[in-house]
This record gives C-alpha cells, sequence and structure tokens, in this order.
C-alpha cells in the first residue's frame, strides 16, 4: 500500500533511495542511544556491506525493472521461490539447515499455495520473458543473501547486521538517483514522507534487525518463507480496506500457505538429508572406529 502512494509522486530509484537512507537513520539512531561498539577492522564490515548490495540495491532494481513488462502476480510467484532456492543453497552451504521431506513438502506447499492465490490474476497483461528473468535473478540474490549472512554476520550486533547493508545500499541507491534523475525528486505531499517513513523505518530498520535476528535464530530457510506471506497479506488487506470480493482462489491458497507454515516449523521426525559436510564427517568417524577396533 505505501509502495503504490509513493509511486503516485515518485519513480521507483527515489523511492528505495529514500527508503534505504531512512532505515539507515533509524540504525544510526540506535547505535548511537544504545552506544554499540563499531568495529575497527575493515574485514569485519565486508559482510555486511556486501549484503547490501546483494540484499537490498540489486533485487531491488531488478524487481523494479522487471515489473515494468511483468504482471505483478507473475512477479509475486516468482519471487516466492526464494524458499526453494533458499533450502537448495542453504543444503550444501550450511551444516545446520539441511533438506528434509517435512521442509520440501512445506516449501512446496506454500509455493502452490501462493500459485493459487494469485492464478486469477495471470495473464491479464503481457509478461516479457526478461523482466521474469530478472524478478528470479532477484529472488535468488535474496537467497544468496540469507545464507551468506548466516555465515558471515554472526559476531555483529543485530543492529549492525541490518544498518551495515543499509549503509551500502544508501550509497548506491543515491549514486543512482543522482545518475539517472534530473533534478532529484522530492517529494511535495504529505502523505508521500509519511509513507517513505514507514517504508524506511519500520519496512527497512525494524523489519531487517529482525529478519537477521532469524536468520540466526531458525536458519535462512524458515526465514524466507515470509516471501509467501507478502501475497496472502496484501490480498486479505484487499478484501479488508477495499472491499474485493472473497473468492476460492484466497481460501485455498491461504489455507496451502499457513499449512506449509506449519509443517516446516514442526520439529521433524526424518533425519536430514545429508550434504557432503555431513558425508565427510561421518567417514571421518567410521575410519576412527575402524582404527580403534
Amino acid at each position: 500500500m505505501w509502495i503504490k502512494i509513493s509511486l503516485r509522486e515518485i519513480g521507483p530509484i527515489s523511492l528505495v533511495a529514500y527508503r534505504v537512507l531512512f532505515g539507515l537513520i533509524f540504525g544510526l539512531l540506535v547505535i548511537s542511544v544504545r552506544r554499540v561498539k563499531l568495529p575497527r577492522d575493515f574485514r569485519t564490515w565486508i559482510p555486511p556491506l556486501v549484503l547490501g548490495i546483494t540484499n537490498f540495491a540489486a533485487p531491488f532494481f531488478l524487481i523494479s525493472w522487471g515489473e515494468r513488462s511483468v504482471d505483478s502476480s507473475v512477479a509475486a510467484i516468482l519471487d516466492s521461490m526464494v524458499p526453494l532456492f533458499t533450502i537448495f543453497i542453504a543444503h550444501f552451504m550450511l551444516s545446520d539447515d539441511r533438506m528434509t521431506k517435512s521442509r520440501i513438502l512445506g516449501l512446496l506447499l506454500g509455493f502452490g499455495g501462493v500459485v493459487v492465490l494469485l492464478s486469477k490474476n495471470i495473464g491479464v497483461s503481457h509478461s516479457a520473458l526478461l523482466g521474469q528473468a530478472a524478478v528470479v535473478l532477484a529472488a535468488i540474490c535474496y537467497a544468496c543473501s540469507g545464507v551468506y549472512a548466516r555465515r558471515t554476520t554472526q559476531n555483529l550486533p543485530g543492529i549492525l547486521r541490518s544498518t551495515g547493508p543499509l549503509l551500502s545500499a544508501s550509497a548506491i541507491m543515491w549514486m543512482a538517483v543522482f545518475t539517472t534523475e534530473h533534478p532529484v525528486q522530492v517529494p511535495a505531499l504529505r502523505l508521500t514522507w509519511i509513507a517513505l517513513l514507514f517504508m524506511g523505518v519500520i519496512g527497512s530498520g525494524v523489519a531487517f534487525t529482525l529478519s537477521y535476528y532469524l536468520i540466526h535464530e531458525i536458519g535462512p530457510t524458515r526465514t524466507s518463507m515470509v516471501s509467501y506471506i507478502f501475497p496472502l497479506g496484501g490480498v486479505l488487506l484487499g478484501v479488508i480496506f477495499l472491499h474485493e470480493h472473497v473468492t476460492w482462489q484466497l481460501i485455498i491458497g491461504g489455507i496451502l500457505i499457513i499449512a506449509s507454515l506449519v509443517v516446516v516449523n514442526q520439529q521433524p521426525v526424518e533425519n536430514a538429508i545429508p550434504g557432503p559436510e555431513a558425508l565427510v564427517v561421518e567417514k571421518s568417524r567410521g575410519d576412527e572406529v575402524r582404527m580403534s577396533s
């Protein structure tokens, strides 16, 4: 809703630039108030600065560019592939976020729910192949970023995990603004500023602090399932506030998405499908047993 309000007055690049800037200001204020100790070596700053590119600037731009020629419903479905990419990448890169039968089933249920939920809107307008590829690439960026954050930011204070990426994302997006816009778009409407502040402080500053916390607490695969909630929440808000009709797609899709969250978050009974790292460990244990015998 806030994105639609902002786009009435400014373009997508300016929208993202203001959003990440307000998120950065929020993070810096928290750091100042809480007197968080900042790392002094540049090496520690590399992962969060990289995440500003891979988890903010690049996917935001790819989705904005792709949606110029892609139906919003198709874009939402393609963006919902994030958990599917994440579970595949995490299986080979993380020792504690493996594929299991229940996780795979849950992710497929959720993706199916998104497809059913948005199926009535597919084909309303023309969708370009390059636009679809851009949205899929953005989904891959999100998936890789979640796994990368889990591996590299565990020793950073929570607020720095989000403020660091917002710092590099702000630098990149404002360079893009000054390069592509002449003159730079400055909102005149109070409602636009409210929308940008909400998206910046709540949708970026607070939300990504919580997101990076969850990546370390429950793993990138389960955290990425938030992408199934976005389209469901959007349709429900349309029913509540815009008096849109309740359709069978909403009911069936919503049930599948909720079921997917239940299935993925339950304690797995079966063993995880072993990745290459686990196989190496198992082999070394077997060698030790034979030597002791």
